[in-house]
């Protein structure tokens, strides 16, 4: 699937196809190689598979995440973002379906990928993903220690799954 560019309201080209890949992580070990460490509280004011509607907080900052459906392999999907306010995004937080998650995001840099590892709290204690985002959909991925198995296209592990049936429920 080619990456499609779109140009946004300020004039910029953005990325409108995200490519990615998502493993389970099997040790601590990322927490001393992380660049850098968020809390992100998250709700969907639609998680239907075929676009969902997300609002999230990062530290002080708002965002409004529109995502389509996700390519049979689980790799790809369309994704547009955009910033919001502080006031807004919690605002719109109180809108959003059952089931917000709260989660700290460390992003760690291995080789030329970057990583995301997501420590889920709350009724997804337990549950550590992360992601890394490609160029390509076979991209090589250059593996840290630390990741296990891939679980790319399980639908249990999107957040807006995670949401309706967290993993503490499994």
């Amino acid at each position: 699937m080619p990456v499609k560019t779109a140009k946004t309201h300020h004039g910029e080209l953005q990325r409108m196809i995200e490519i990615e890949r998502k493993y389970l992580v099997n040790s601590n070990d990322f927490k001393k190689q992380s660049n850098s460490k968020y809390l992100i509280v998250q709700g969907f004011l639609s998680s239907h598979p075929e676009r969902t509607v997300r609002i999230r907080v990062k530290d002080d900052k708002g965002f409004l995440t529109v995502k389509g459906m996700t390519s049979e392999d689980g790799t790809t999907r369309f994704e547009w973002e955009t910033e919001l306010a502080l006031d807004e995004a919690k605002a719109l937080l109180l809108l959003c379906e059952e089931g917000i998650i709260e989660k700290y995001r460390y992003e760690i840099s291995h080789g030329a990928l970057l990583f995301e590892v997501d420590e889920f709290l709350g009724a997804n204690q337990g549950l550590v993903v992360a992601e890394v985002e490609l160029s390509s959909v076979d991209q090589f991925v250059d593996r840290p220690n630390w990741l296990g198995d891939e679980v790319t296209g399980d639908i249990r592990y999107y957040n807006s799954q995670l949401s309706i049936n967290p993993y503490t429920n499994w």
